[in-house]
């Protein structure tokens, strides 16, 4: 499928705070890889980030103050227009010629979620804290849900909008990419991985470890508890 016609299906949604060093770059990147692909931005930004974005062709939707990630990246999924959400971030980490390859996948082989795992191996722009804790968090996500899992918070995944439209999940916290993986799985539908490279950040990091942690822990024993309910809901239901 030609890159413009991939393009009038794809939406790529991407949530800023103060990416006024970045943001021409990755929407002008954005928009070599992909034509014709519509550019959500929501910002909270105190810098001129919205106003670059604007007028690089971005819709932009202003959330401020602040209300943290997890509102943010709802609402930058909620929003979009297009049969497919693309989201990665805006800090020149992820690369954007992925988008046309991630939206395919949905368009053409039929999955609801891709996940871009940057993990195939330990990237150089990754801190050595951060990829042990990814690591470590997959290897147990691995174990209680019976499938290899390598990377449950990456910010570059693909999204069949239909499916958006149909789950709710708790925006408010840290670490909303794992319950954005790990829902759809339990509820049936169809994710793929696929590999990814992983570019050094310009600007600096706003994550916060801990809560990241403590947070990622919740929400993997939450879903796997909703997975056992649910499947016990099935049984019932067949024996009936």
């Amino acid at each position: 499928m030609p890159a413009i016609s991939i393009g009038s299906k794809v939406t790529v949604s991407m949530i800023t705070m103060n990416e006024a060093a970045s943001v021409a770059s990755v929407i002008k990147d954005i928009q070599k890889n992909i034509p014709g692909a519509e550019i959500l931005i929501v910002d909270s930004s105190k810098d001129n980030t919205p106003q670059i974005a604007k007028k690089l062709g971005a819709r932009v939707i202003r959330q401020f103050p602040p209300r943290g990630y997890g509102p943010a990246m709802e609402r930058a999924l909620r929003k979009s227009t297009r049969e497919v959400v693309i989201t990665m971030d805006c800090d020149n980490t992820y690369p954007a010629e992925q988008i046309p390859i991630l939206a395919c996948l949905i368009l053409e082989k039929g999955y609801d979620l891709v996940d871009g795992s940057r993990l195939k191996s330990k990237p150089a722009a990754m801190p050595w804290l951060n990829y042990f804790a990814n690591v470590f968090f997959a290897l147990i996500a691995t174990v209680l849900f019976f499938r290899k899992l390598t990377d449950l918070h990456s910010g570059m995944r693909a999204y069949r909008k239909s499916m958006i439209d149909n789950i709710e999940f708790q925006a408010k916290g840290a670490a909303l990419p794992v319950e954005l993986l790990l829902k759809p799985m339990i509820l049936g539908y169809k994710v793929h991985t696929i590999f990814i490279d992983y570019h050094e950040r310009i600007g600096v990091s706003t994550m916060r470890p801990f809560q990241s942690a403590w947070w990622t822990l919740k929400r993997i024993i939450t879903i796997r508890l909703l997975s056992i309910f649910l499947n016990k809901s099935k049984c019932r239901v067949g024996k009936a």
